[in-house]
């Protein structure tokens, strides 16, 4: 029964003790405002936190804000912001000054440190878009489809085939005028085309010399 009544005592003076311990340690208040780009609502407030959500705030109208009571340590501050990103802050507080924290600001996880001055003064980095933006009509999607691709080559040749044929002699426009009509016509150009695999317009040739030799 004794050493049970001891043992309270012992936890109601430790009990004591860490209240009183935790009673004299140093807190500040940390302050701090945010900027916002002219184009934000000018009633906009912002979530602020501290180390995770340990300590939270909101940021008033005109984007200040104050952290209270908080303990010497090195604290991580945060900006919960739906419309803008935020850099995180890393804030030191000593014991020995309280008033002059040390403050670093990371613009994203692994960009270099920059350090800032206190009270805080706090830039977005970058506005968030939830959406992808449609894009709007452009004449160069259209070369990108096969169907205009061919169009613009058969336009191209009908433009092109009157010049091109100006300067052709006459024997090779009359060709050029015979293997468009075959390709007109299926089985003629198929006629030509078993012919010159075979040789048969050589066998032509040959056989209208004879008959002119005749």
């Amino acid at each position: 029964m004794i050493s049970v009544l001891k043992l309270v005592k012992a936890l109601i003076l430790l009990g004591c003790l860490s209240k009183c311990s935790a009673e004299n340690v140093p807190t500040t208040d940390l302050e701090g405002r945010l900027e916002f780009p002219s184009s934000a609502p000018f009633n906009i407030t912002t979530k602020i936190t501290l180390n995770n959500g340990e300590y939270t705030t909101y940021s008033r109208t005109d984007g200040s804000f104050v952290i209270y009571n908080v303990p010497p340590g090195i604290h991580q501050l945060d900006i919960d912001s739906k419309t803008f990103h935020f850099g995180q802050i890393k804030i030191q507080l000593l014991e020995e000054a309280m008033d002059a924290p040390k403050c670093l600001e990371y613009a994203f996880p692994g960009a270099p440190k920059r350090a800032l001055k206190y009270p805080l003064i706090l830039n977005p980095k970058a506005t968030l878009q939830y959406f992808e933006a449609k894009k709007g009509f452009s004449i160069f999607s259209l070369l990108k489809n096969p169907m205009v691709i061919m169009m613009l080559f058969s336009v191209v040749l009908m433009v092109m085939m009157p010049k091109m044929m100006e300067g052709m002699e006459p024997e090779e426009k009359a060709r050029m005028k015979e293997q468009m009509k075959n390709q007109q016509d299926p089985s003629a150009m198929l006629t030509q085309m078993w012919s010159g695999i075979t040789g048969g317009e050589e066998k032509e040739a040959d056989t209208k010399k004879r008959i002119k030799r005749g």
